[in-house]
């Protein structure tokens, strides 16, 4: 038996925002849970999971959902923008304090 996975509470959300909007844009295309789990070659219980945001649900899952509902790009946005990790290794850059004195003659 799968143990569930335990996440916080704020990433527990955005999973759910994710299955959501998966679960919307399904809709906007007038497919049925059945016909988008015999296009994505994954059970219609496995999507249902997609849509509620279940963390157990693997990451391949939810990018074969998306790739058949078209949006498949999406998922290249994840952590694409980095801030943090960008401002953490400028910090581990090293720097001359000060450029050499050349004595003019």
């Amino acid at each position: 038996m799968k143990s569930r996975i335990k996440l916080f509470p704020k990433a527990e959300r955005i999973l759910k925002q994710v299955g959501e909007q998966i679960k919307l844009a399904r809709l906007r295309r007038d497919m049925s849970i059945v016909e988008l789990a015999e296009r994505s070659k994954i059970s219609k219980s496995t999507i249902l999971l997609i849509e509620n945001g279940s963390p157990s649900t693997s990451i391949g899952a939810y990018m074969q959902a998306l790739f058949v509902l078209g949006l498949e790009s999406d998922f290249l946005y994840l952590a694409k923008d980095d801030e943090l990790g960008r401002r953490l290794q400028d910090a581990k850059l090293v720097t001359k304090k000060r450029a050499s004195k050349k004595r003019l003659q």
